[in-house]
């Protein structure tokens, strides 16, 4: 086995404010964790400066029919796999267009996989079996940021000429040398030393929202604050677009579901014909011609 010396990793050390958590209450171990997640946005907002730099390159992907892909091994994986998971159904993306890749695959995403994230190969053969090509942005994702199977990943997008983002806890890190782009949000030390679950990884969810969610109104899948792009799968949805529409156009609720219905529920679409007095098709040709911003087609229409 390697020697990994766990000293230089902030996120390895312990904090003094938790060294005597098992001796404390239930109410007081609360607060203690609740102090310590106070840090952690404050931390991720040191680095704004580099996740607009990072949402740049991955919307401008995204327009040029790159992908958005994740790389991570434990925590880091899932959490890579869950943002990628809400896209489809939040934007209207197809679901290989972001993309959550773990060390150890499937399995992983319920139960760790024993040695998966110290082999670098396997990343490569994870990223090949996708056809990752330098159109594509790969964010590697690592607390510690010295994690095998990611620096694995990022040598090898990297060596293609893709744009390569790190996103990890440790200033210093392997990782940081190796992207075009580095997120390094520094939490601190856990509450339970190396739990990287907790702070780490809470600052890792902020960021990936921040990456997914400003890209996607970057590209046009937000009109105003509204997703007009979301896919009707269950009933909330097929509500949240009758919603999305009404707040969109200040139209009756009989009005947005008869559009919808004429436009096989699309938002967009609904929306442009409402506010630009189009039929479904004349909605759908503008959209297509505007790349999907309902801003410039109508801009457009009024012209």
């Amino acid at each position: 086995m390697p020697n990994i010396n766990l000293s230089v990793m902030i996120t390895e050390n312990r904090n003094s404010a938790s060294e005597n958590i098992d001796c404390a209450s239930t109410l007081e171990i609360l607060q203690i964790i609740n102090n310590e997640d106070k840090k952690v946005a404050i931390a991720v907002e040191k680095q704004l400066t580099n996740i607009a730099k990072a949402v740049d390159a991955i919307s401008h992907a995204l327009l040029n029919r790159g992908r958005l892909i994740y790389l991570g091994a434990g925590t880091s994986g899932r959490l890579g796999i869950l943002d990628a998971s809400e896209c489809p159904p939040t934007y209207g993306t197809a679901p290989e267009q972001v993309v959550g890749l773990i060390a150890g695959g499937h399995p992983a995403i319920f139960k760790a996989v024993e040695n998966a994230e110290d082999s670098p190969e396997l990343a490569v053969n994870d990223l090949k079996n996708i056809n990752f090509s330098e159109q594509d942005i790969l964010v590697g994702i690592a607390a510690s940021g010295r994690t095998p199977y990611v620096i694995g990943g990022m040598q090898y997008a990297k060596s293609l000429g893709a744009t390569v983002i790190s996103l990890c806890c440790n200033a210093n890190a392997p990782m940081i040398n190796l992207a075009n782009i580095a997120i390094t949000p520094i939490v601190g030390a856990e509450v339970v030393t190396g739990s990287s679950r907790m702070k780490a990884g809470t600052a890792q969810k902020l960021v990936l929202n921040m990456l997914t969610t400003a890209s996607m109104i970057k590209i046009g899948k937000v009109y105003g604050n509204l997703m007009v792009d979301v896919e009707a799968t269950n009933a909330k949805l097929v509500e949240r677009q009758i919603s999305i529409v009404m707040q969109a156009t200040d139209c009756s609720r009989q009005t947005a579901i008869t559009t919808l219905n004429q436009c096989n529920q699309h938002c967009k679409t609904a929306i442009l014909m409402i506010l630009a007095g189009l039929t479904a098709q004349q909605a759908k040709t503008t959209l297509e011609q505007n790349n999907g911003f309902i801003r410039t087609a109508l801009e457009q229409h009024i012209k």
